[in-house]
């Protein structure tokens, strides 16, 4: 993990995470430079690098500021971008007021340095919005944790997704921020930039195995699809839940859903990570998808009750991880379904044996 690679400036964020395998490399580049976003980019070199062209960069054309060496490697690019946070309420008349939305790139982000572990390969973005006329955000702040991993395995904190040493998590924090009526939900809209020839395609996947997410049966999956050998190329992948508190339990949970995916060339908010790297056409070069991620339960009466509000996602290279039944659901349905069929089978021995017995006491009569 490197904090703003050849700039010693902490006054905006960068953070290039590299994970080098035997004959390829994963970058992903986190920013908060305009909306924050993640850059992810698959090359076919051990040994590829991250250039960054800092005056540029910061520069109103942005443009051609971010790229890897040799730019030969680069096998894949795409980009998710969290652009805005909506607030509304219901009426009586059951319509939705929307207040003033939050858009994340004219935020103010603090210094990521100070969160950042290379131990736990976890870093916090952590904003308030430049200016703030209602004062919602005195006490509050909006935060994206990342975390990387070098293994595979599940993360213990609800709602415990399953990783891969290819993937990243992403968790979306509202913490202390003043609801503007006793009734909110809250919005997260997330945009994703991809090459063209690739589509996105939301998935959804149901399972009775809640073991590791209690009373969460669905997972959704943004996943880009190569359209000529429908391979797939990355994905966002996150559970159908959030929780408003910062150690989650079962009762903690708000309910999560997902409005579908609009695909449409419209021209992406600030972010000079997109820019950088994909151009200043990125909107008509490329396909740009979106998608809103809404939390809240009847009235908003969990997050209103502790002014806290967590939801993660896994993002990464190649299929999203699969849940399988786990040993201990296994061994239930072993004993749920093996035990009557056992009974069954020893019964009917039982009764066939008796059979035999009774009938050779008697002499047949003449």
């Amino acid at each position: 993990m490197q904090y703003n690679p050849g700039w010693n400036n902490s006054s905006v964020n960068l953070l290039h995470v590299r994970a080098a395998g035997p004959a390829d490399t994963l970058h992903y580049v986190w920013s908060s430079i305009g909306a924050p976003a993640v850059l992810l980019v698959a090359t076919a070199s051990s040994s590829s690098v991250l250039r960054v062209n800092w005056t540029r960069l910061l520069s109103p054309a942005p443009a051609g500021a971010v790229w890897i060496e040799p730019s030969s490697s680069v096998l894949y690019s795409a980009a998710v971008v969290f652009t805005k946070v909506f607030e509304y309420s219901e009426t009586k008349a059951q319509e939705e007021f929307f207040y003033p939305t939050y858009d994340l790139s004219g935020f103010s982000w603090d210094s990521v340095n100070g969160t950042l572990n290379h131990t736990a390969l976890t870093a916090e973005f952590s904003g308030v919005p430049a200016t703030d006329p209602s004062g919602s955000f005195s006490n509050g702040s909006i935060g994206f944790r990342v975390t990387a991993y070098e293994t595979g395995g599940r993360d213990r904190p609800l709602p415990s997704l399953l990783h891969t040493a290819n993937s990243s998590k992403v968790e979306f924090v509202l913490a202390g921020v003043a609801p503007r009526s006793n009734s909110s939900r809250f919005v997260l809209e997330v945009a994703t930039v991809e090459e063209p020839g690739v589509e996105q395609e939301l998935r959804s996947t149901r399972s009775i195995d809640d073991e590791y997410t209690p009373t969460i049966f669905q997972m959704l999956s943004l996943v880009a699809q190569s359209r000529n050998d429908s391979s797939t190329r990355s994905f966002l992948q996150w559970k159908a839940t959030a929780y408003g508190s910062r150690s989650p339990r079962r009762e903690d949970n708000i309910q999560c859903q997902s409005g579908g995916l609009q695909a449409s060339n419209w021209s992406l908010p600030t972010s000079s990570i997109v820019r950088a790297y994909f151009g200043e056409g990125v909107g008509n070069s490329y396909t740009v998808s979106a998608i809103n991620i809404s939390f809240g339960g009847e009235d908003g009466e969990v997050y209103q009750e502790k002014r806290y509000l967590s939801w993660s996602a896994l993002l990464g290279f190649g299929q999203p991880p699969r849940d399988t039944f786990s040993p201990l659901v296994i061994s239930i349905m072993a004993v749920a379904l093996g035990t009557p069929m056992a009974l069954l089978l020893v019964g009917g021995c039982v009764l066939l044996f008796a059979q035999r017995k009774r009938y050779s006491e008697y002499e047949p009569i003449n």
